[in-house]
């Protein structure tokens, strides 16, 4: 690791360690109070600053899939002294043969040993959180057996020098194939085509009592494990991950897709049964999908994340483990990289920046997705902040993006989830919920369904919705479908919407976002895995036309959109760079006009970016949140917090700006720049609870 990125995360562990043995940061719920407010020119200079803090929980399906996935975020938090524990629903035995030229078998009369290969991946794991944590591959684990609320047991794993970092293994067995079908498996179990799936026991392990679970004893077991680390950012994979139009087959694995939904399930059952418990948030993790799609990563992040791999991969053969089942998975030494996975990193929801904006003037508010609900937070005009307040209704996915209905009403949109007793129960839905009065509640979700005829021919896998509103206050709900073409519905004089109109594209990504520019016309944008499409007005109140190609060059996919002048600036990433580009689009007749992209920020850092002005707010090279300014200095000034999700940037009716994120210990963090401080300070946007 480069000397400038170790100095900076080893310097935000010593403030960590005042925080508590659990590392988890208190933040109240109240409000300062109006003395404490005028003290000083920014109510924000009474709070500490902020740093990485929380308790992190991971599942997923097989050993690697954290690795492939879920790094750089996984060993940066790791690096801070967070309390992070990894959950792994199946052994990930596959055929049984620990060999390094993509599992075919040199002698194809060698018996395959599911137990030998499993224990091989345990092992691998265990040095690539060892080598992740302490910087020593070698370092020693303690190995024991907890019970699991679905009557089995599970193997955990503490690393000795580090007691913080746990790995849990439930042992189940794995579907051995991507795609095909297979009942004795995590799909079969989640749709009732077997009664239970038994466990594939390691050769090591000190689990020796073979079990199965049910359905609900699996989700019992999940949130059992939830109950007993208590997280504040749980990281999952994605449950809705899409199929190939051409062939019908998943674009993730089976046990990804399933295993996740039974993570969704056994979380919520978790938020509503445990009520003594801190706040949490869900990041879900994109899969394979990764290999069609730009890299994500600059080569120096790649390339750290890759050696971890490798020493999982055991690619050096040393036999240093001690173990006769081998140090690692030889399946993976032969491409460490997998299928061009290793390169990105991506996050299948909450990757988007518009949850944070400005109601009436002077007000703003934030929102995320906590404990499956929508939670609100407020800014007053003194600066301010309270909340969360928590809508009613469950299932809320990760993400929300907003609109501002001309009387300064906010409106906020997601995506929910429904999870019923049956397997054919399950879809998601978009919804929304108005204010009733501008800074008054909000009141009740609304759904406007899916344009899928069900979960089945397509997992569910739409986008986040985007939404415009014209000038009499209706909105349009921008989304993208499963067959990756744009949709939207139209709401009438009555109040009630058009069904889902086709306004078509192709390869779309990520979630599309709309804006309307000084003008009055209105702009959707999507980005294809090679460029952006565009559907713009050539005058106010028009018909929107498109998809125009707007010739821009490939993106990491998320995209950020912010007036500027008579146009519209998008914002996106440079593959293998992470360098922050920009192009102006302005429309008019005929195909939107594009500018030249321009560059701002320094190299590395992923994901989408907050605008607020000139001031740019994303993850940086350690990722953590850090701003630049547009055209500024081809640099990041970084924070030492961590965070989830995508930050959020808006300006007040002053022309403010304030930038915000939602850290790992589910907490809203803002800042904002000030005459005197310019280079904004992350704090806490609610005051922290006096210690007791």
């Amino acid at each position: 690791m480069p000397v400038s990125r170790r100095r900076f995360l080893l310097a935000a562990v010593v403030p960590m360690l005042t925080l508590g043995a659990s590392g988890v940061l208190s933040i109240a719920s109240g409000q300062q109070t109006a003395a404490e407010a005028t003290q000083g020119k920014d109510p924000s200079a009474l709070l500490p600053a902020s740093v990485t803090s929380g308790t992190v929980v991971q599942v997923v399906a097989h050993p690697d899939d954290d690795l492939f996935f879920m790094n750089p975020d996984l060993s940066r938090t790791l690096l801070t002294g967070l309390p992070v524990t990894t959950v792994y629903l199946t052994s990930g035995e596959a055929d049984g043969r620990n060999e390094a030229n993509g599992g075919q078998a040199k002698d194809p009369q060698q018996p395959a040993d599911r137990a030998r290969y499993a224990e091989a991946r345990q092992n691998g794991i265990r040095s690539a959180y060892a080598q992740m944590a302490t910087g020593d591959r070698t370092s020693a684990w303690k190995r024991t057996v907890i019970p699991t609320a679905g009557g089995g047991q599970a193997e955990l794993d503490v690393l000795v020098a580090r007691p913080q970092v746990n790995l849990v293994w439930l042992q189940l067995r794995e579907a051995r194939n991507p795609a095909a079908e297979n009942p004795d498996s995590l799909r079969g179990l989640w749709n009732g085509q077997i009664p239970a799936l038994g466990a594939q026991l390691t050769t090591g392990t000190p689990v020796k009592q073979p079990f199965s679970y049910t359905r609900d004893q699996l989700i019992q077991s999940i949130s059992g494990i939830l109950e007993r680390y208590r997280p504040t950012t749980i990281r999952m994979q994605d449950p809705t991950p899409n199929r190939y139009p051409t062939t019908g087959k998943y674009t993730d694995h089976q046990d990804h897709m399933y295993g996740a939904r039974f993570v969704q399930a056994a979380t919520a059952a978790y938020a509503e049964r445990v009520t003594d418990r801190p706040r949490f948030s869900v990041q879900n993790y994109l899969g394979y999908h990764n290999g069609n799609l730009p890299h994500a990563l600059d080569p120096q992040t790649a390339e750290t994340k890759i050696g971890y791999l490798k020493t999982y991969a055991w690619q050096d053969h040393a036999d240093y483990c001690g173990s006769p089942d081998g140090c690692g998975d030889r399946k993976v030494a032969g491409s460490p990289t997998g299928r061009n996975w290793a390169q990105s990193l991506r996050y299948a929801r909450a990757d988007n920046a518009s949850w944070l904006t400005e109601g009436t003037p002077g007000r703003l508010w934030a929102f995320a997705a906590l404990d499956g609900r929508m939670a609100v937070w407020t800014r007053d005009r003194s600066g301010t902040w309270t909340g969360p307040a928590l809508l009613p209704g469950t299932g809320i996915d990760s993400g929300a993006t907003t609109a501002r209905l001309p009387d300064g009403r906010i409106v906020v949109l997601a995506t929910r989830t429904v999870l019923g007793p049956r397997p054919a129960d399950y879809r998601r839905e978009v919804v929304y919920a108005v204010q009733t009065g501008p800074d008054g509640p909000f009141g009740p979700w609304q759904s406007l369904g899916t344009p899928e005829p069900g979960d089945e021919p397509g997992t569910s896998a739409i986008s986040a919705p985007a939404a415009a509103v014209d000038p009499a206050g209706r909105l349009t709900v921008y989304l993208r479908d499963t067959r990756r073409t744009l949709r939207a519905r139209v709401q009438q004089p009555s109040g009630a919407f058009t069904d889902w109109q086709k306004l078509g594209g192709e390869d779309l990504q990520s979630d599309p976002v709309a804006l309307t520019d000084s003008a009055g016309r209105r702009h959707v944008y999507a980005t294809t895995a090679t460029s952006v499409l565009a559907w713009t007005q050539p005058a106010p109140n028009a018909p929107l036309s498109g998809p125009h190609p707007t010739g821009l060059p490939a993106t990491t996919v998320p995209l950020t959109a912010a007036r500027d002048g008579a146009g519209v600036r998008l914002y996106f990433r440079r593959p293998d760079s992470g360098v922050v580009r920009s192009a102006l689009i302005t429309a008019g007749p005929g195909a939107p006009q594009v500018s030249s992209v321009s560059e701002s920020g320094g190299r590395a850092g992923y994901g989408a970016i907050g605008v607020a002005g000139r001031l740019l707010t994303g993850r940086a090279e350690a990722g953590t949140a850090a701003t630049t300014t547009l055209g500024g200095p081809p640099a990041w000034t970084e924070s030492r917090m961590l965070f989830a999700g995508a930050p959020a940037a808006a300006l007040d009716s002053t022309g403010t700006p304030t930038t915000a994120a939602l850290g790992l210990d589910a907490h809203l963090h803002t800042a904002t720049p000030h005459p005197t401080t310019p280079t904004p300070t992350w704090h806490p946007a609610i005051p922290p609870t006096p210690p007791t």
